[in-house]
């Protein structure tokens, strides 16, 4: 992690803050309906804009680099299923980033795995996207968008170990260590006390169905609105 950012200090405990803040204001200002799909599609086209300016950004600064910067981070795909949740109101865009945006994201911004100095682009941008995807979920389940529907948290599992499948090969392959399969970040994480390679990614899987059990049970046994079906 970059020195000078303090985990849990008072910038860091005011982001945390301001996340679910944003959402809860966003979802008392819009008032349900079509008020709240309209400031869905305008927090989803945020974030894409968000996503294309770091892309940008980068290009500039590194130019093309393969097989490093590729969208295959946990959180990269919770990104871009908010980003179509918040498009489309499609359930099963919004139930991946549900629970890979609540779960993994919410990790991210905990415990950041940040390389350059606090008060910079990729900083802000970090905070940004990881930020933005909680807060974006937060406002479509508290605005009464979307809701999981039954079993989504296994449908979830399923999907994301597939995911976790193709990037495990593209990793071994070309040397990579997307979602950390190959070893843990550099910066303090979660994963520092489910033991070393590959222990951590066994009890990862154990932890991820927890976490992912965690944020169903709200929603189980709950019908589902007509208008969120």
């Amino acid at each position: 992690m970059a020195g000078d950012f303090v985990l849990f200090g008072p910038a860091h405990l005011l982001i945390l803050a301001a996340i679910p803040g944003a959402a809860a204001l966003g979802s008392r200002l819009a008032r349900g309906g079509a008020r709240s799909r309209a400031a869905g599609k305008a927090f989803g086209w945020a974030l894409l804009a968000n996503e294309l300016m770091w892309q940008a950004y980068r290009l500039v600064t590194e130019g093309w680099r393969f097989p490093e910067g590729m969208p295959l981070q946990l959180c990269d795909l919770a990104l871009w299923s908010t980003i179509g949740a918040l498009l489309t109101l499609r359930p099963g865009l919004f139930e991946m980033g549900y629970y890979t945006g609540l779960a993994g994201s919410s990790m991210a911004v905990l415990t950041p795995d940040l390389w350059a100095p606090a008060l910079s682009y990729p900083t802000i941008y970090f905070f940004l996207a990881h930020g933005g995807t909680i807060a974006a979920i937060l406002f479509l389940t508290w605005s009464g968008l979307l809701r999981p529907k039954p079993g989504s948290h296994w449908r979830v599992f399923a999907a994301g170990n597939l995911f976790a499948l193709g990037v495990g090969i593209f990793n071994l392959v070309f040397g990579t260590n997307y979602m950390y399969l190959c070893r843990k970040p550099a910066s303090a994480s979660l994963l520092d006390h489910l033991g070393p390679w590959p222990n951590y990614l066994l009890a990862g899987e154990a932890v991820a169905m927890g976490l992912l059990t965690l944020l169903y049970l709200p929603w189980r046994g709950r019908s589902i609105p007509p208008e969120v079906q």
